[in-house]
């Protein structure tokens, strides 16, 4: 989420390197390349290879969501695939006495994350020149503006 967070504040700049993510956030090097990497795969961050290579935000930040991001480290997606009360597979066609409360607990626990954006997170308000438009295919396209470097990073 921090690396996320460091993206969101330099969205619209040069890309930035796991090495320079690290770096600011004071974590293993080997570890941010991997998280940053799952990101990718799961589309919420886009990455380029080469020198002037590194991550940005695939989604604006007024429009990513707290949970989709959790979402991509989460072992359990917010859900259970095994029953609460056993070891049998547990849904909504064969629910267990837990299964109706429980779903209920983790549709309400999402909702705020899914509600909260990573711009709100990071404390950036949007600006006119970010907000999401719809290209012709309704794809979310971020129109990108500049937003100042995190302490510590280079440009």
């Amino acid at each position: 989420m921090r690396a996320v967070l460091v993206l969101a504040r330099h969205s619209g700049e040069a890309l930035l390197g796991a090495d320079d993510i690290a770096t600011a956030l004071g974590a293993p090097r080997n570890y941010m390349s991997k998280t940053l990497n799952a990101l990718v795969r799961h589309g919420v961050l886009t990455s380029a290879r080469g020198p002037y290579g590194g991550f940005a935000l695939a989604v604006p930040a007024n429009v990513l969501s707290v949970g989709r991001v959790l979402e991509v480290f989460a072992d359990q997606k917010f859900e259970s695939p095994v029953c609460m009360l056993g070891s049998r597979p547990c849904n909504a066609e064969q629910p267990c006495a837990a299964h109706e409360c429980w779903a209920n607990i983790t549709v309400r626990a999402r909702e705020p994350l899914m509600r909260t954006t990573i711009a709100q997170l990071a404390g950036i308000a949007p600006k006119q020149d970010q907000q999401p438009v719809a290209d012709h295919a309704g794809e979310v396209t971020p129109r990108v503006g500049r937003n100042p470097i995190p302490t510590g990073l280079k440009s």
